[in-house]
């Protein structure tokens, strides 16, 4: 499927590694020049930016001013900026209860999946404006319609992230510009999966082995398994094309069947 996306420039953060890293990989493949933000350099990012039309700018999102710099960057290389894929984000397992979450802790969760969102939208916005048809694609998380005490304020601010970008859409749709989010489920990648993951962190504060926890969140979804980053890049790349041309204010779970309402 030809997705039109040649020579178009997005914008894409948390791209270092993961869910980011595979849109990254997916937006260079079908032919647009991607500038890639991230905290810090990975082998992975390296080894992408070597080979595809990928620049990688390193920043660090969770700054007032960090986003705004990763805009001015890629405007400043290709003059413009078409897509705009919201893909930064973070949690911490709060395994101790509501009362134990401290408002730092409330603030760090409500900057870097919230507020840096917001902060890349409103500097992108007078650049995508400025294109016939411009989109922004969010990702979100499951855990927006699927209240979990153990991240609490993750969830929150995944469900604040998809109201935002659906406000978004009713705002700028006569404009031209598309807005989606995406919330994955659990995916496979070192946010649940890695050293200092969502497993480990439950593991360690219960005294069970990861493996455990892993599978405890697989029995929860209807196809016994985790997401793939690929699988959730794929319908970034896809909802940033003219392909879903009609698409806005739209947010797709992939989850494997996790969620059981409507």
């Amino acid at each position: 499927m030809q997705l039109g996306l040649k020579d178009k420039v997005a914008v894409v953060t948390g791209a270092s590694k993961g869910i980011g890293l595979a849109i990254a990989e997916g937006l260079a493949s079908e032919g647009a020049h991607v500038c890639a933000g991230a905290r810090a350099p990975t082998p992975e990012l390296d080894a992408l930016t070597s080979s595809a039309s990928v620049t990688a700018t390193l920043v660090d999102l969770g700054t007032p001013e960090g986003p705004r710099s990763l805009i001015d960057e890629a405007v400043a290389g290709h003059g413009r900026v078409d897509i705009l894929i919201n893909n930064v984000g973070a949690v911490r397992p709060r395994l101790h209860g509501f009362l134990q979450i401290s408002d730092d802790e409330w603030e760090w969760t409500l900057n870097i999946n919230l507020l840096a969102t917001v902060r890349a939208t409103r500097a992108a916005l007078p650049h995508l404006l400025q294109q016939p048809h411009s989109t922004i694609v969010t990702v979100g998380s499951v855990n927006a319609r699927l209240p979990d005490p153990a991240v609490v304020d993750y969830s929150a601010a995944k469900a604040a992230l998809v109201n935002f970008c659906k406000g978004l859409s009713k705002e700028f749709g006569a404009q031209g510009l598309r807005v989606n989010t995406i919330s994955p489920g659990p995916v496979e990648t070192a946010m649940w999966l890695g050293s200092d993951g969502v497993a480990d962190a439950v593991a360690q504060a219960t005294g069970a082995e990861p493996d455990d926890v892993t599978k405890a969140a697989v029995a929860r979804t209807a196809t016994g398994r985790f997401s793939y980053a690929q699988e959730v890049a794929d319908l970034a790349v896809l909802l940033a094309s003219g392909r879903a041309g009609n698409v806005t204010g739209s947010d797709f779970v992939i989850d494997g069947g996790m969620v059981e309402t409507l």
